[in-house]
């Protein structure tokens, strides 16, 4: 019995170690965050029931993984300690109940609790106010030196400033900790360049800000659009002060970027759970990716008096979310058709609950991802969700094959209506060639009727799909020539829902210009270029006519998509299509407030709960007024709408000093 006990001990032990190289020295990790935490708690439980079995050499004594060699060695003055985790509330207050038992009173605590970054761990060392050296945490001991490339981070200041209400001058010696990340929207740009180059996509964000800090290039590193939060220090010089919060404060006075819009002070442990539970729940309105929450004693004294265990502190402890990235096996893989042709492979999943959300197919973007990331139908495979994207499969776990995998042959016919395929030499997504292809068709309609179009209530992919197998409609114009005998042979469609139907159709004709260029279906024009594009050409015929030079000269407009608008036109097809539509009566409305309006031609961005509107109707709002509405706040934003709740969009303003206006301060705007 013992021997299996033994057996299992070394065999937890070397799986830990070669998924920590994996994660720590490659960047490339096998398995999700939950999947180690699960081998990581066996081992320690097995541990903690067979004390005499443990020896310094074991994963539960160390905390990461030796350095590696491209990289100048770097010895930490003090250990980079990990955390200890804690996965539900109970264990939370059980970690408050040890503390007090240490402090000898059940007196309440004071904690910190801010966002668990995904990222890397990075010590700043500043000898009189100048960054000397930044280094990784290695294996807690010993780092890399990633000096030149830290330097290539905007948010780290080469030279300490001195602000006025700081209690001190600044230190001749301060080592600083924090977090290297990639924001969410970069990392998804990144991948989508790495995409359409054919490259390897990075698995999450963490990977890409690890993969791109350790570049033997600086430049590769100043490219990736890293950043970074100070959250610890090490040694400070000639420094004093009680709290954790108040050195916060102080570095933040130094110039150093630190999370104080999301730290929270916390009187009890209640409200200590309180304030996880709100962070875990706002997660996605985030511009980065957090797996937890960091809880820490806030008194510095306590601190000392709690000490550290073998890896990690005994003040602090990390409150883990549930995964975004979860593994189950592949079934099958289909190949979908969309409205512009492109063929996209689909696996179909064993279903899993990724975030609270049931999961049962997810994208395997293209042919070359599919055959890079080497997935084959029946492999066990990591996949991931944020938000409401598209879930999507990362990698497969080479590790788990059975034998039984098959290797997945993409078509060379269209799946749909057996077209030959084909692949333009600039681009890694394959196509059918065929205009006609049902696919494209129902998919292209479908487009044509949602919500950010044309808006056609009642008109769903049941019945688009009946309307085309009858031959009743072709293209979007078809829409405008139905009557109530055809909808009437649909299934399940009774005098008041063709009548509601037909009244949907009927007001759909009062539209927006930008709503009916966004509904035309153009490649790589959504929503908010499509408002850019109405804004700037006023009329049809004025865009009709466009050239890629005059498309270029609108701000926000590349040649990807001059290009493409200009190859629309330019199919008399198309054209025919598009004056048909006008023919039957299609009409825009003109913004009411025109010039005049006070947000004419700015870029507005919404966040937060609103109270007086839904959000698509102040987003139609902003658009009759001459506005634009973007999803994200970037350096073009030029102002920021906040209801309840704002989330990470608000820093994102502050931090580019955008306006920002509540929701009745931006009505007020217009009385």
């Amino acid at each position: 019995m013992k021997e299996d006990i033994i057996q299992e001990i070394e065999h937890l032990r070397e799986r830990i170690k070669y998924h920590n190289y994996r994660y720590h020295v490659l960047d490339d990790p096998e398995i999700i965050d939950s999947e180690y935490d699960k081998l990581f708690r066996r081992l320690q439980l097995m541990e903690r029931e067979n004390p005499e079995l443990i020896n310094p050499d074991s994963p539960t004594q160390k905390i990461g993984e030796a350095p590696l060699k491209t990289f100048d060695p770097v010895k930490h003055s003090q250990p980079m300690l990990s955390l200890e985790n804690a996965f539900t509330d109970q264990e939370i207050k059980e970690f408050d109940a040890r503390l007090k038992r240490l402090n000898n009173s059940s007196s309440p605590i004071e904690y910190v609790v801010e966002p668990k970054m995904d990222g890397l761990a990075i010590e700043l060392v500043y000898e009189e106010g100048r960054l000397s050296v930044a280094s990784t945490r290695g294996d807690g001991f010993t780092g890399e030196n990633v000096t030149e490339n830290i330097k290539t981070i905007p948010a780290v200041p080469n030279n300490l400033l001195y602000k006025e209400g700081n209690n001190n001058d600044i230190p001749g010696l301060l080592e600083v900790r924090g977090e290297v990340y990639m924001e969410k929207r970069d990392f998804e740009e990144l991948n989508r360049t790495r995409l359409s180059e054919g490259l390897t996509l990075f698995a999450n964000p963490r990977n890409a800000a690890a993969g791109s800090l350790r570049q033997l290039d600086p430049e590769v590193t100043k490219k990736r659009r890293l950043n970074m939060f100070c959250y610890g220090t090490g040694i400070i010089s000639d420094y004093k002060v009680d709290t954790y919060y108040e050195t916060m404060l102080f570095l933040q006075g130094l110039g150093l970027r630190i999370n104080m819009e999301h730290m929270k002070l916390c009187s009890s442990i209640d409200e200590v759970i309180e304030q996880c539970h709100y962070l875990e729940t706002g997660r996605d309105g985030f511009l980065f990716e957090m797996d937890g929450a960091v809880i820490k004693v806030n008194r510095l004294d306590l601190q000392e008096k709690f000490g550290i265990k073998t890896r990690s502190p005994r003040w602090a402890i990390a409150r883990k979310f549930k995964p975004v990235q979860v593994m189950t096996k592949i079934r099958d893989i289909e190949v979908q058709v969309g409205r512009t042709g492109a063929l996209t492979p689909v696996a179909l999943l064993d279903p899993v609950e990724v975030g609270g959300v049931t999961v049962r197919r997810a994208t395997l973007h293209n042919k070359e991802e599919i055959e890079k990331k080497d997935i084959r139908v029946f492999d066990s495979v990591i996949i991931q969700r944020a938000g409401d994207v598209i879930p999507e499969v990362v990698e497969s776990v080479k590790s788990k094959r059975t034998g039984i995998e098959k290797v997945f042959s993409f078509p060379d016919k269209c799946p749909v209506c057996g077209a030959n395929v084909l692949k333009k030499a600039n681009e890694v997504v394959i196509r059918c060639p065929n205009m006609k292809c049902p696919a494209q068709l129902n998919a292209g309609l479908r487009h044509f009727v949602s919500k950010g179009a044309m808006d056609i209530d009642g008109l769903g992919e049941r019945i688009i799909t009946q309307l085309i197998d009858k031959g009743f409609i072709k293209q979007g114009v078809d829409i405008y020539r139905l009557n109530k005998e055809r909808l009437l042979q649909l299934e399940k469609i009774e005098a008041k829902s063709a009548n509601n139907i037909l009244t949907a159709i009927s007001e759909s004709r009062k539209t927006t210009f930008a709503r009916f260029i966004y509904a035309l279906g153009i490649r790589h024009v959504g929503e908010h270029i499509a408002s850019i594009i109405a804004d700037h050409f006023k009329t049809i015929d004025a865009l009709k006519e466009a050239d890629e030079e005059e498309l270029l000269s609108i701000k926000e407009v590349g040649p990807q998509i001059a290009e493409s608008i200009v190859s629309y036109f330019s199919d008399e097809a198309n054209v025919s299509h598009v004056e048909s539509l006008i023919n039957e009566d299609i009409q825009f409305e003109e913004s009411e407030y025109n010039s005049k309006s006070p947000i004419a031609g700015k870029t507005i961005v919404v966040t937060g709960t609103l109270n007086r509107m839904k959000r698509d109707e102040i987003k139609d709002f902003i658009i009759r007024n001459g506005g634009r509405v973007a999803s994200n706040v970037g350096k073009g934003t030029d102002m920021l709408i906040t209801g309840d709740e704002p989330g990470s969009k608000l820093d994102r303003a502050r931090e580019l000093g955008i306006q920002i206006i509540n929701e009745e301060g931006f009505f007020n705007m217009f009385s």
